[in-house]
């Protein structure tokens, strides 16, 4: 399928927000099985903004994560440390 630049960045937009690919298709007007099938190819466009829109949130949160931690959060600490490890095992 193909997204106008606007269903792109909105893509992108809810990804960040973490809402469900059915919600998005229907907000950005496609079919959902149509907007899932994009999502798993990995160069479409679509797939691209959907995933690039998550890491992002992704990232922030385990920005805030570490700071958390390091002012001695023991549930920040125990994720940071977890967050450490899931790195380490994918090096």
């Amino acid at each position: 399928m193909i997204y106008s630049e606007n269903q792109i960045k909105a893509i992108h937009d809810y990804a960040s927000f973490y809402l469900p690919l059915k919600d998005i298709a229907i907000m950005i007007g496609v079919d959902a099985d149509a907007l899932r099938e994009d999502i798993r190819i990995k160069d479409h466009p679509a797939s691209v903004a959907y995933r690039k829109g998550k890491l992002e949130t992704k990232v922030a949160l385990y920005s805030q994560e570490v700071k958390l931690a390091s002012i001695g959060s023991p549930l920040a600490l125990e994720n940071a440390r977890r967050n450490l490890l899931d790195m380490e095992d994918d090096e």
